[in-house]
């Protein structure tokens, strides 16, 4: 059984076909998904897709890159929410240095505030960091008592190292398919079990042999096939120690089947 740690299957791209693409996931063996938020326009249409299929966990947070649909007031319902629903994390959120025209100190207030939030309810925390993981870094360790994992990992062994130290884990997705991407696969070969978490970040980031297609949940068993070459280890030995890692972080209830 695996856990998808980071899946959008709220948004748009799976409104025509959602449930066929839970059920291929389930199929193949995905039966949990951690599907975080983008922005509160979304945080109705996301509590009612999680409702109504099994085994989808929503996370609530306001992402750097819809950094223009933000306000102020948004932190507010944002504690308000966290406080009604007690939801299983608070995200998706952090810095994103890569794309041009965001406002890094209104980045920095955002991600700064909802860090706050999620220490302040001992909520685990899903963190976006784009050519900015020295910088999320410092923002977790400056606020301190922080747990959770930085999704879509792509930095250094040292960056890497950085955030074990501070008990985050390591979201790790389509971009290991890919043969050139030797630093993230000589990470992901030796790097400490206990933080390693598998992802898709559906309907984003296509694997390797699916390159300009939706990616889907499903797909999760592909990323698995390979990190688990790259570890020497066999599919089922990755598969129970990722999603046990999950369980953990998101304090996920064990399930039979």
């Amino acid at each position: 059984m695996l856990i998808d740690s980071h899946s959008h299957i709220d948004t748009e791209a799976f409104d025509a076909d959602r449930a066929a693409v839970i059920a291929r996931a389930r199929t193949a063996g995905v039966h949990e998904q951690i599907v975080p938020a983008i922005a509160k326009s979304g945080w109705d249409h996301l509590r009612v897709v999680c409702e109504t299929h099994a085994g989808l966990h929503p996370a609530y947070g306001l992402h750097p890159m819809a950094l223009d649909q933000h306000q102020p007031q948004h932190l507010l319902d944002l504690a308000a929410i966290i406080k009604d629903e007690q939801p299983l994390a608070l995200g998706e959120c952090g810095l994103d240095l890569f794309v041009e025209g965001l406002d890094r100190d209104q980045q920095y207030h955002y991600f700064n505030a909802q860090l706050e939030l999620a220490r302040d309810h001992d909520l685990p925390v899903i963190v976006h960091a784009r050519r900015a993981f020295d910088e999320v870094a410092a923002c977790l360790r400056r606020i301190g008592g922080l747990r959770g994992v930085v999704h879509s990992f792509s930095g250094s062994r040292q960056q890497a190292e950085q955030l074990w130290k501070l008990g985050f884990s390591l979201g790790i997705g389509g971009p290991l398919t890919y043969p050139r991407a030797q630093r993230l696969r000589d990470i992901v070969a030796r790097m400490p079990e206990e933080f390693l978490l598998l992802e898709t970040d559906s309907p984003d980031q296509p694997l390797h042999g699916h390159q300009g297609q939706r990616n889907e949940p499903a797909l999760l068993v592909e990323v698995l096939a390979v990190a688990a070459s790259l570890r020497q280890q066999s599919p089922a030995e990755v598969a129970a120690s990722t999603s046990a890692n999950a369980r953990r972080l998101f304090n996920l209830p064990k399930i039979s089947d």
